[in-house]
């Protein structure tokens, strides 16, 4: 009897001890002493998970695992007005546009707008006008001081133009830039076309991104040629260490069936028509985009959606030979019977 007595104290203890310990509010961080500054914590001390709530009504860090307070005294590092739609988020916001490597400066420096208006909406009276216009015209020009800075503007206007031309996203042209600006930084534009190092940073940018596009794509909106958007291209990736896999005829298929105005069903069959001539290696040692063509061309005819090799041809960027040659290939190694 006294036995379990002692059991159920010591089993009170514990649990005393782990509802103090679960409702703590003291600060215990781990610090690590590098430059004078100390670490975050993002990693429980009890339990060792990584889910950390910020709790910024209560103004604690509270860990979702064993319920823990690790720290009591926060900072809410958002803005300390409140907005409830676009309209006034847009009104009561007092920050610019955020960083961007499509710039030269990144954004970063200010901009003096060409609309003679003040801060309130205004018309600026005639006598300040000339005033304005002179701060404007030293603002552009203090905004590229150097030969780097002249470098950059050059091409990254030149990336955005091209990157317009071909509908590219964000991302693409975010990857694009730091391409270049590392191509810079290791002195590689030296002796080579900003145009062309531009558009091989930009064929680089495509295929890190998973958006393809070929090099005559990227010749027909650029000012240099195919051939030297390919030297330079292969010259940037070797000194940069890119390492990019060779693009797979399937990333091509969904824009090419787009253009086509093909339905999904025939997408999905010219994937699968893919998938079974990737296993047998049918792929390899042939161009993508000829091999994705030759699948959708296939698969048009299977679905009862036929385009001709014609069509199929200029939308892929290819002839008609080589979708020819190609869909032959695909139908006698996989077994498809085409009725044409």
């Amino acid at each position: 009897m006294e036995k379990e007595i002692e059991k159920l104290k010591q089993l009170k203890e514990e649990r005393e001890k782990m509802m103090q310990r679960r409702s703590s509010t003291a600060v215990e961080k781990v610090k690590e002493r590098q430059g004078g500054n100390d670490a975050i914590v993002t990693v429980c001390p009890d339990c060792g998970s990584h889910q950390l709530v910020h709790d910024y009504e209560r103004a604690e860090l509270v860990c979702q695992g064993c319920g823990r307070v690790l720290d009591d005294n926060i900072i809410d590092r958002g803005p300390e007005w409140r907005a409830f739609d676009h309209d006034q988020r847009m009104k009561r916001s007092r920050v610019g546009a955020p960083m961007t490597f499509t710039i030269h400066d990144k954004g970063l420096s200010t901009m003096i707008d060409w609309r003679n208006r003040d801060s309130y909406g205004r018309a600026i009276s005639s006598k300040n006008r000339a005033q304005l216009y002179r701060l404007r015209k030293w603002q552009r020009r203090i905004r590229v001081s150097n030969a780097t800075e002249r470098n950059l503007a050059f091409a990254l206007s030149e990336l955005d133009r091209m990157a317009s031309a071909l509908g590219l996203p964000r991302n693409v042209r975010e990857t694009a830039a730091v391409v270049y600006r590392d191509a810079v930084d290791k002195n590689l534009i030296r002796g080579r076309s900003i145009e062309g190092v531009a558009a091989a940073a930009l064929y680089a940018a495509c295929r890190q991104c998973s958006v393809p596009r070929t090099l005559d794509e990227i010749a027909e909106v650029s000012r240099v040629s195919r051939k030297e958007i390919g030297r330079t291209y292969r010259f940037i990736s070797r000194e940069l260490g890119l390492r990019l896999l060779p693009t797979s005829p399937g990333d091509y298929v969904p824009r090419f069936c787009s253009g086509l105005g093909l339905k999904g069903e025939v997408l999905s069959r010219a994937m699968e028509i893919l998938k079974q001539a990737g296993e047998r290696e049918l792929t390899s040692g042939r161009g993508p985009t000829g091999v994705a063509a030759a699948a959708i061309y296939i698969s048009s005819i299977l679905s009862g959606e036929r385009r001709t090799q014609r069509e199929v041809a200029d939308v892929a960027g290819v002839t008609e030979v080589t979708i020819r040659n190609r869909y032959k290939e695909l139908a006698e190694q996989l077994d498809i019977e085409i009725i044409l």
